[in-house]
C-alpha cells in the first residue's frame, strides 16, 4: 500500500479514508494543527498587511498633492456609512460566488482561469432569455429557471478545457483562458445582435421590469443574492472539510498522479470540479444580472475574475475566510469611486491601491511560511505551469 497522503481536508481527526475504483480504501494522515493559534495569526498579519498598504497608498495620496486623510475617510463614507454599508453587501454576492469557484477549483489542482468569459456568457444569456421568461412565466419560476441558465452555461463552458486537461493532460491555463476570450467576445456579439433592444441606441439587452427581480430584504435595498451566495459558501465549505468527495479533490490537488496511482478516478473528479466551479460563476452573474442590473450593455466586464484569483489564495483556499476578504474589497470598489472622483484622481487609482493591499497580503504569507515552504510553493507551481503533463 502507498504511503498515507498528508492533507487538512478533514481537520480535527486523526486519519481520513478515500474510497478507491478498486473499493479499497487509501489511509489519508491528517495533520493536528492548533486551529485558533493558527487562524488568529492569519488575521494579525492580514491586518498589518492592510495597514502597510493604506499607509504605502496614502504616501502616493500625498505625492500627488491630496490629502490621503480624506481620501480614505470617503472611502469609508461611502462604502460603510449610511447606505454605503447596503451597497457594499450586495457587491458581495457576485464576488463570493465566483470565489467559491475559484476554491473548488484550485482545491482541486484545477487552474480555471477562465471566470470572466465564463461569468459574461451566462450574464448575456440570462439577460437575454430574462425579458421574455419573466412575462410568459410566474416570477418565481422565471427566476429559478434563469438562475439554472447561468449554472449550466458557466458549467458547459469548462467541459472543452476540462476535457482537455482530463483525457489529454493539456495544461488548462491556456485552454481556459482561450476559452475566455470566446465567450467574452461571443456574450458581446449575442447584446449586440440576437439580444439587442429595440427601444435604445445603446447596445443593450431589454431592461427586465425590476419588481419581477431578485425581492430586497426586507428595509434595505439589498437583494436576497446575498443569502444565496452565503447558502454557497457554507455548502462548499462543507462539502470540502466534511465530506469524501471534498478529500478526493484535496488529494488530487495535492498530487495528481499519486492520487490516480492510488485509484482514485482522477478524470472524474477533474470534470466535475471544473463544471462545479464555472457552476458557482455562472449562479454569481444570475445573481448579478437578476438582483442588480436587470438588463446588460455590451462591452460591459466588471473583471473580478483577476482579483479574486489572488484573494481566493490569499484565503488559502478556504471558503469561509473568503468572506472577509471579499467583504474589504467590496467596500474599496464601491467607496473608492466616490473618494476618487471627490479628489479629482482617476478610477483607476483604486486599481493601485487595492494592488498595493494585494502585495503587502501576498508578502506576509510568504514571510510566514519560512524558506522551505516557499520552496515547497514554487516548485508547485513550477510543476502547475508545465506543459504535458498527466492528467
Amino acid at each position: 500500500m502507498s504511503d498515507p497522503v498528508e492533507s487538512e481536508a478533514t481537520a480535527g481527526t486523526a486519519v481520513g479514508l478515500v474510497e478507491t475504483a478498486e473499493g479499497s480504501a487509501v489511509p489519508v494522515r491528517v495533520i493536528p494543527r492548533n486551529k485558533w493559534k493558527a487562524g488568529s495569526a492569519q488575521v494579525s498579519r492580514a491586518v498589518l498587511a492592510i495597514i502597510v498598504a493604506l499607509i504605502v497608498g496614502g504616501i502616493v495620496i500625498l505625492l500627488l498633492g491630496r490629502n490621503p486623510l480624506a481620501f480614505y475617510a470617503d472611502i469609508f463614507r461611502a462604502g460603510v456609512l449610511q447606505n454605503g454599508w447596503q451597497d457594499s453587501v450586495t457587491r458581495m454576492a457576485v464576488l463570493l460566488l465566483m470565489g467559491m469557484g475559484y476554491v473548488v477549483a484550485f482545491r482541486g489542482g484545477i487552474w480555471n482561469i477562465g471566470g470572466d468569459g465564463q461569468f459574461l456568457l451566462s450574464a448575456a444569456l440570462i439577460a437575454g432569455a430574462g425579458p421574455p421568461l419573466l412575462s410568459a412565466l410566474p416570477m418565481g419560476w422565471a427566476l429559478i429557471i434563469l438562475s439554472l441558465i447561468g449554472i449550466v452555461v458557466g458549467g458547459s463552458w469548462t467541459i472543452v478545457p476540462a476535457y482537455l486537461r482530463a483525457s489529454y493532460g493539456l495544461n488548462e491555463i491556456v485552454t481556459s483562458v482561450m476559452m475566455s476570450f470566446i465567450g467574452v467576445y461571443l456574450a458581446n456579439i449575442l447584446i449586440k445582435g440576437l439580444f439587442r433592444s429595440e427601444e435604445t441606441t445603446v447596445p443593450q439587452t431589454d431592461v427586465m421590469p425590476f419588481d419581477k427581480l431578485l425581492p430586497k430584504i426586507p428595509g434595505t435595498i439589498i437583494p436576497v443574492s446575498i443569502f444565496v451566495a452565503l447558502a454557497a459558501v457554507l455548502g462548499l465549505h462543507y462539502v470540502m472539510t466534511r465530506t469524501s468527495v471534498g478529500l478526493r479533490l484535496t488529494v488530487m490537488g495535492a498530487n495528481a498522479r499519486a492520487a490516480m496511482h492510488a485509484g482514485l478516478k482522477v478524470k472524474r473528479l477533474i470534470m466535475g470540479g471544473f463544471f462545479a466551479s464555472g457552476a458557482f460563476i455562472g449562479l454569481g452573474a444570475a445573481m448579478e444580472i437578476l438582483g442588480v442590473w436587470g438588463y446588460m450593455r455590451a462591452d460591459w466586464n466588471p473583471k473580478f475574475g483577476l482579483t479574486l484569483f489572488a484573494l481566493v489564495f490569499l484565503a488559502r483556499l478556504n471558503a469561509l475566510a473568503v468572506i472577509p476578504l471579499t467583504g474589504l474589497f467590496a467596500v474599496l470598489t464601491i467607496g473608492g469611486h466616490t473618494a476618487s472622483r471627490n479628489a479629482d484622481l482617476p478610477n483607476d487609482f483604486m486599481l493601485l491601491l487595492m494592488g498595493l493591499v494585494l502585495l503587502f497580503m501576498t508578502l506576509a504569507e510568504l514571510i510566514s511560511i519560512g524558506k522551505s515552504g516557499r520552496r515547497a510553493l514554487g516548485q508547485r507551481i513550477v510543476q502547475a505551469l508545465r506543459f504535458g503533463r498527466e492528467p
